[in-house]
């Protein structure tokens, strides 16, 4: 006919069509096409900001399309042509990775620094080829933010490193920032710089020379693990747990000083996974005070110390642990089990009771 919707609509009598339209095959064609519409709503194509790098990658002698431009013509194999991933894929280097680096390198404000450091992270995670073609002095300029003023720069030099740490070649390199990710540790209190730096310090093995450096950040690891925030908690724990196999640190660890609700983290109100982790943590101190390296010594604790709140004749851990063989993750309930055993087997073989006051049997034969 010639007309649009709404001049058809306009000549239609209200009372005997509209309604009918709005409720009909009409409306239903209108919503249609407003779905379909936002659907095919393409973000901008191009920016020559370093920040951004879910963008289309223009490749030598090519020029970027202006914004307001048609969605880009499709590769065979189904996705935008030019599309950094996708250039990997067909082993072409989009150069994406290098001209972040780069950029990283010239002087930038602390939210441009941030923003880079967050791009340079994710390209690391998908463009598994350019990020296994970077050097050591990438690692060492990503190493440097970690002096930068601002927490948000640090925190995404932390997770960068933590991205690059799953490249085996630059574990080493990664490593000589350990003594600065501990630093920050226990210098700077905040939950999301605690959670990066726990979370790459997790994901190295870290060199015995480090051993000095984290006795001195125990006492923060604790203060960690008896926050309110989770993500924290559970790195903490999840870094204990892996140092309480270390001979030589181990009696820093059980010697370290808690709060005196500490058992509050054994409560089946508390989370899961926090709940495993915690109950993985007691039964590696446990089998630790149990072997003979550790029993041959007579150790000295003091009263508020993990080892009594655990361990020592006051302790209510018993209670929490039978009330956590009835919890309702299944996981719990084995570690709560494997815990107990751990227990046990300590009293059978004689631990050396602390010289604080004389260990109990948790679990007699009558309980």
């Amino acid at each position: 006919m010639g007309m649009s919707i709404p001049q058809y609509l306009g000549q239609m009598d209200i009372r005997k069509g509209v309604v009918g339209l709005a409720t009909g095959a009409g409306f239903i064609y209108l919503l249609y096409k407003a779905i379909r519409a936002g659907i095919k709503c393409q973000p901008p194509l191009y920016t020559a900001s370093p920040i951004c790098i879910a963008r289309e990658c223009t490749g030598p002698g090519e020029r970027a399309l202006p914004q307001e431009a048609s969605a880009p013509e499709a590769s065979s194999v189904g996705g935008p042509k030019g599309l950094a991933v996708e250039r990997e894929r067909h082993g072409r280097d989009s150069g994406e990775l290098r001209r972040l680096l780069n950029s990283l390198e010239h002087k930038q404000d602390e939210y441009a620094k941030s923003m880079i450091l967050h791009s340079i992270t994710r390209c690391v995670y998908l463009l598994e080829a350019e990020a296994s073609s970077c050097t050591t002095d990438d690692i060492s300029l990503v190493g440097s933010m970690l002096d930068d003023k601002d927490n948000s720069v640090k925190i995404q030099a932390l997770n960068t490193l933590k991205a690059f740490s799953g490249i085996r070649k630059f574990r080493l390199k990664i490593q000589e920032h350990t003594v600065k990710v501990l630093e920050l540790i226990s210098t700077i209190w905040d939950s999301e710089l605690h959670v990066a730096s726990l979370r790459l310090l997790n994901s190295l093995p870290l060199p015995d020379y480090v051993h000095p450096q984290l006795r001195r950040v125990m006492p923060a690891l604790m203060e960690i693990l008896q926050s309110e925030y989770i993500l924290a908690q559970v790195q903490a724990i999840r870094l204990l747990s892996y140092l309480a196999q270390k001979n030589d640190l181990l009696y820093d660890i059980l010697n370290c000083q808690v709060h005196s609700n500490f058992l509050n983290l054994f409560q089946s109100t508390q989370p899961g996974s926090l709940l495993f982790e915690v109950l993985v943590f007691a039964e590696r101190l446990s089998e630790g005070r149990n072997s003979p390296h550790y029993r041959a010594v007579k150790w000295h604790y003091n009263e508020q110390s993990l080892h009594e709140a655990l361990f020592g004749d006051e302790s209510r851990l018993a209670d929490r642990l039978l009330a956590l063989v009835i919890h309702p993750e299944e996981e719990v309930q084995i570690q709560a089990c494997r815990v107990i055993v751990s227990l046990q087997c300590s009293q059978d073989v004689g631990v050396r009771p602390s010289s604080c006051r004389p260990s109990h049997s948790y679990f007699n034969s009558g309980e």
